[in-house]
């Protein structure tokens, strides 16, 4: 067994397409619509085979993370250099860093940072 894909919901669909395409080098399917309910999503595929469903509903649209839908999207990169690396591009767009780069108590090497949209993402080998 092994998970298809993670639906994450977003505010703005196409920029943050624009921002996992950019940061992550995922790569975007057709725009999916279903007008009557006003949903729309995009698949993003990343070399590794994983995929992210981005999905916006008109008018459902609420903070998920407070209700515990969400805690974070781990990226697991080549190497600490790379997780240094994309600190660096978070931060040039001005995006928190929220802990790290560090080892953690269980031996990963992390950093946790937050997409455009506050969700929060660990970069990690």
């Amino acid at each position: 067994m092994q998970i298809e894909h993670v639906g994450l919901w977003v505010h703005d669909l196409e920029a943050m397409k624009a921002f996992y395409q950019m940061m992550f080098k995922a790569k975007g399917g057709e725009r999916y619509e279903n007008r009557a309910k006003g949903f729309q999503s995009y698949f993003l595929t990343f070399e590794s085979g994983a995929r992210l469903e981005i999905m916006h509903q008109v008018d459902q649209l609420v903070d998920r993370a407070v209700q515990g839908q969400y805690a974070h999207l781990a990226i697991s990169v080549d190497s600490r250099e790379m997780v240094d690396q994309l600190v660096v591009q978070f931060k040039a767009q001005g995006l928190p860093l929220l802990n790290g780069p560090r080892v953690t108590g269980d031996g990963y090497y992390e950093a946790v940072v937050e997409d455009p949209e506050h969700n929060l993402i660990e970069l990690t080998v």
